[in-house]
């Protein structure tokens, strides 16, 4: 496959509609705008959501819902992935390095999601309790 053989496939780019060709085009002189008025103008459209004059729905509704702008810089590892990890202590460089959590994360959580049976050692990383009981089973231990 080359680039300048890609194609877009049969049928899926309809063509436009040629407006103001002629009274047998059933589209010719006002271009099926009908006559005068605000829609049959240049620039005649409103912004979204207008409802000339009346208080728009979306003004109309109570606010609601919440973004928290620290979650993106959180996350969560799975015992499973501290599985998969070959090393004997975790922080949260180690996380990164591996590609566990994302480069910009400044915490990390990790959850009781999977099964863990080698000894790790937590550093510096938050832990659930049930996380925490895993790990200490493990042979492994949870360090602040």
């Amino acid at each position: 496959m080359f680039l300048n053989t890609i194609q877009a496939a049969p049928g899926s780019r309809k063509k436009s509609r040629r407006l103001g060709r002629g009274i047998g085009s059933t589209v010719g002189k006002t271009c099926g705008k009908g006559h005068k008025g605000q829609k049959a103008r240049s620039g005649g459209f409103h912004k979204v959501g207008f409802e000339g004059g009346q208080m728009p729905l979306q003004r109309r509704l109570p606010k609601i819902g919440f973004l928290s702008r620290s979650a993106k810089y959180s996350a969560e590892v799975r015992l499973s992935e501290l599985q998969a990890l070959n090393l004997d202590s975790v922080d949260l460089k180690a996380l990164i390095e591996n590609n566990i959590v994302p480069a910009f994360t400044k915490k990390a959580k990790v959850i009781k999601s999977g099964e863990l049976t080698k000894a790790v050692v937590i550093k510096g990383v938050n832990v659930t309790d049930g996380a925490k009981l895993a790990i200490e089973a493990a042979g492994g231990k949870v360090e602040d």
